[in-house]
């Protein structure tokens, strides 16, 4: 857990996360300059290290602060409600929300790209968001194997590893090129997506 020794005014707690949110996606956590992101920000280090004990610390607050907003602007349904209905047309409704997610609310594009980060700190929340996202898709893979839907001759362990090598390799590659993308490229990235997935997975 993120431990503040000081509680910095919201605006510039934010202004701080945001600033170094951008440094992590750009440099990674390793190259990330704490001395930069400080710089930036006018404060002195004595200042910051009133706030935050390490650049491990900010690195989790960004993480868990980014989190919770993208959580929220997604708003995933439990993958049980994937069992009312036709099981495809659910899971393409997730793709095209994560899709508007991604182009509307620039937290949720900074924390996809912190997500993917190969040298996030061991420790760090992003470790817990990744478990979460793991169990939720074993939980969609089982309603969708009960239905019919998804086959059920693989392992559902590789099925996990199969869903999410297409959709981490797509947002990532969204993630580095939706600056040079047009508006229909963007707007049928979900529909490729969620065709890729049903290639791999469906009975």
């Amino acid at each position: 857990m993120t431990r503040e020794v000081g509680v910095l005014p919201p605006p510039r707690r934010a202004a701080l996360l945001g600033a170094a949110a951008e440094e992590f996606a750009r440099a990674g956590y390793e190259r990330a300059s704490l001395n930069r992101v400080i710089r930036g920000q006018g404060m002195s280090k004595s200042s910051f290290y009133h706030y935050f004990a390490s650049k491990e610390e900010l690195f989790d607050a960004v993480v868990a602060d980014l989190a919770r907003a993208a959580a929220a602007a997604l708003g995933a349904p439990e993958p049980e409600a994937l069992a009312e209905g036709d099981f495809w047309a659910g899971v393409g409704g997730i793709t095209a929300r994560l899709a508007r997610v991604a182009r509307e609310e620039p937290d949720a594009m900074r924390f996809a790209a912190l997500f993917y980060l190969p040298d996030a700190p061991a420790a760090s929340p992003l470790a817990a968001v990744r478990a979460a996202v793991d169990a939720w898709i074993d939980r969609a893979l089982e309603v969708g194997r009960a239905s019919g839907a998804v086959g059920d001759g693989l392992p559902l362990a590789l099925q996990r590893h199969l869903a999410k090598a297409v959709v981490w390799a797509m947002d990532e590659w969204t993630v580095a090129n939706a600056a040079d993308l047009a508006a229909p490229e963007l707007a049928g990235l979900p529909e490729a997506q969620l065709d890729a997935l049903r290639r791999l997975l469906a009975a």
